[in-house]
């Protein structure tokens, strides 16, 4: 039986907190540079707005 390779596995796990690390670092700047006040904000009235109707209308089955 061949003998598992924990330093890869670990290189793996590393390289992926710092893949995490910087993608979260990336958002944190663009939340700076883009809209102060609003963190997550945008992403909510997407959906929100798509999901009823502006005229007030039911949507069409």
């Amino acid at each position: 039986m061949a003998k598992p390779n924990y330093s890869f596995e670990k290189r793996q796990r590393e390289l992926a907190k710092k893949k995490k690390k910087e993608e979260k670092l990336k958002e944190k700047a663009g939340r700076k540079a883009g809209e102060p006040g609003s963190d997550d904000a945008p992403a909510d009235e997407d959906t929100s707005a798509e999901a009823q109707p502006v005229d007030g209308q039911a949507p069409a089955p």
